[in-house]
């Protein structure tokens, strides 16, 4: 059967390798108009210039938007509010990047009259499922072109584009001496592929864009004080800040002394493990400090029941269920928990580390009478013996 004409199509576009190729790929092919769309999300530099090279590539236009505000708030803090980790160290900034660009692509597509949005995710991984999934929750009447997964795609690897990209006389980050991809936000700067497929080998320290080395961090610790609102974070060093520039600020304090690197070997969705390599600066040091927070303002039970759903959220969020009902209703839960999370933490950073230093609220739980060793402070020790004994009921009867 043929495949239906396409008259318009909005591909995600970063202009790296994979989206330079595919953006000439899909008009010759289809023979339509491309519209680029770049979604800022906390790049930086590597925006400048791109609606020159877009055009220069095929596209009909770029259409950028800047999401850094709409990221941080309406997604890097909820996830935030979770405490959100991934298989224990991946603190999701790529997996949670995909919903808010996808859902701005899909809002650019209805305003230009697309029939079709389009991505650069392989049929490999996880990223193809979290554009997919968020277009099929807000934007189902689009046509989804994934060419990873087209019979006609003509490329197996890296390599294959890197030679096209030369033939076409297309630029690209990507060399041949260092063919990893690379893949930045507000959250992390993520490195896969190339030499990294080897999970013995140690990444080059010259790769890392957000932290310095911590053997080459400040011989002095520095000491990061951060005010939380609602399980939020709102000020650092006593200095009120949006949520961009919030995460921003972090970035740099603790990228400062090499501090966020994490080196992962992590099972993907579809099955098969990777290897890939993040650095997260300040996100690290944000969640310390909600964590110091939240051990003076939250109940014991209600912290239990959210740290036993912690690891159900984070694959929420990998596996790409951003919009899915189920991750909505957790974040209730959430939600409601992190009303009374507000305070101070201090957090002492120091060659690659971060530690809690101290942490203060006026919505403390903790009293010093009761905790303390040097008075009972209304606490009736004895209280204890039939607590435990009646708590040690089955354990004797079980004896």
């Amino acid at each position: 059967m043929a495949e239906q004409k396409i008259k318009k199509l909005v591909l995600a576009y970063s202009g790296g390798l994979d989206t330079s190729v595919i953006l000439r790929w899909l008009r010759d092919y289809y023979d339509c108009e491309v519209v680029a769309f770049c979604a800022d999300v906390g790049q930086a530099e590597e925006t400048e210039g791109l609606e020159a090279k877009a055009l220069g590539t095929g596209a009909s236009k770029l259409v950028m938007a800047d999401l850094r505000e709409e990221f941080a708030r309406d997604f890097v803090f909820p996830m935030m509010r979770a405490n959100a980790v991934y298989e224990g160290y991946y603190l999701l900034g790529t997996s949670i990047a995909r919903p808010v660009i996808a859902k701005a692509q899909a809002e650019v597509a209805r305003a230009e009259g697309a029939d079709a949005v389009a991505h650069g995710a392989t049929g490999k991984g996880n990223d193809q499922v979290r554009f997919e999934l968020t277009y099929a929750r807000l934007a189902p009447q689009l046509r989804v072109v994934a060419p990873w997964r087209h019979p006609q795609w003509p490329f197996t690897g890296r390599a294959d584009m890197l030679a096209y990209a030369s033939e076409k006389r297309i630029p690209v980050p990507v060399t041949a001496e260092k063919p990893y991809s690379m893949d930045r936000n507000l959250v992390h700067v993520s490195y896969e592929g190339g030499i990294l497929e080897d999970p013995w080998r140690e990444p080059y320290n010259d790769m890392f864009r957000m932290t310095v080395a911590p053997e080459d961090a400040p011989n002095t610790p520095a000491y990061v004080e951060v005010d939380f609102d609602g399980g939020n974070p709102i000020a650092i060093n006593g200095e009120r800040l949006s949520p961009a520039a919030v995460i921003e600020r972090a970035n740099k304090i603790a990228g400062a002394h090499g501090v966020g690197r994490v080196d992962l070997v992590e099972n993907r969705y579809v099955g098969m493990k990777s290897r890939g390599v993040y650095e997260s600066p300040g996100v690290t040091l944000l969640t310390h400090a909600h964590r110091a927070v939240e051990q003076l303002t939250m109940d014991r039970e209600t912290m239990h029941l959210r740290d036993s759903l912690v690891a159900r959220y984070a694959e929420m969020v990998y596996y790409g269920y951003w919009f899915a009902p189920e991750r909505e209703a957790l974040q209730a839960l959430i939600d409601q928990a992190q009303k009374n999370v507000t305070g101070t933490a201090r957090i002492k950073l120091y060659k690659g580390g971060a530690w809690i230093a101290g942490r203060k609220s006026p919505l403390s739980l903790y009293d010093p009478k009761i905790a303390s060793f040097e008075e009972a402070g209304g606490y009736r020790q004895n209280d204890a013996e039939g607590f435990i004994r009646l708590a040690a009921l089955r354990l004797r009867a079980r004896g």
